[in-house]
């Protein structure tokens, strides 16, 4: 019992502090208990989307490299063109931190329209529009791979994002439930085992002072009895002290000599 507790005095300023304490243990654990669960779901969640989209990615590159072998089957190599076309990046992200439950997650997602300095979505629209890669052999064959592969970057992204998400998730999951764990079955425990320790030291206090107060007041009554003797001692002492047996040993003296004086006058007679 010692060992699983908080050093303590056994005082009521100790019992009002582990009383705050254990008030604040409690009310924190109910709070990670919610942002667990809300965490829990938002990692299933996510898990459940990263699993879908690893497992369309397959059938993703699956058609953009299909569509890039007819291009280059009908266009020949296009390998050059298609660097020549590229003079700016094709495509910019952006990075989100979104908020769940008090833990910061970070996402990625496209960059649109005239969000970025790069020139990306500019230059991405001139190589789909144009096709300037081999306009007369393959071009639409060409802006159709184009298609295929920004389809597939997006979706890579949108997999690294939620990959970053649920690796993030989990780990600030298993902290919040090592927290959980630590209040539930550490924390909270000592606190109620101090407390109950304290009680009843103030209880066997309580019992110690009653004890000593009913010896005083019974002291105080044997001291209190003990005076109202020796006063009523003293109020029958002029009758029955020492004064009083010299004054009836002198009365009997006197009688005495009176009756031998009576006795010889008989005598003369």
């Amino acid at each position: 019992m010692s060992t699983n507790r908080y050093p303590a005095l056994p005082s009521r300023m100790s019992l009002i502090s582990f009383k705050t304490r254990l008030r604040g243990a409690q009310k924190g654990h109910s709070l990670l208990k919610k942002k667990a669960d809300a965490l829990a779901i938002r990692y299933r969640t996510i898990m459940g989307e990263l699993r879908n989209a690893k497992l369309e990615m397959v059938e993703q590159i699956k058609g953009s490299y299909f569509t890039v072998s007819k291009a280059q089957f009908i266009a020949g190599d296009i390998g050059l063109a298609v660097q020549e076309s590229l003079k700016l990046p094709t495509y910019a992200m952006r990075l989100r931190i979104d908020n769940i439950a008090g833990v910061r997650v970070p996402s990625f997602s496209e960059r649109e329209g005239d969000e970025g300095d790069f020139g990306a979505e500019d230059d991405t629209r001139r190589l789909r529009r144009t096709g300037t890669a081999g306009i007369g052999r393959g071009g639409e064959q060409l802006r159709e791979a184009s298609e295929r592969f920004h389809d597939t970057l997006r979706l890579l992204v949108n997999i690294a994002s939620l990959q970053v998400s649920w690796v993030t998730l989990d780990i600030a999951q298993k902290v919040t439930n090592r927290r959980v764990n630590a209040l539930e079955k550490v924390v909270i425990p000592r606190v109620q085992n101090t407390l109950g320790y304290i009680t009843s030291e103030l209880d066997e206090q309580e019992r110690e002072e009653f004890f000593r107060l009913k010896m005083v007041q019974k002291k105080k009554r044997q001291l209190q009895a003990r005076k109202a003797e020796e006063a009523a001692l003293a109020q029958t002492e002029p009758r029955t002290g020492p004064a009083a047996v010299k004054n009836a040993l002198a009365m009997a003296s006197v009688d005495g000599d009176a009756a031998a004086g009576v006795d010889e006058a008989d005598m003369v007679v």
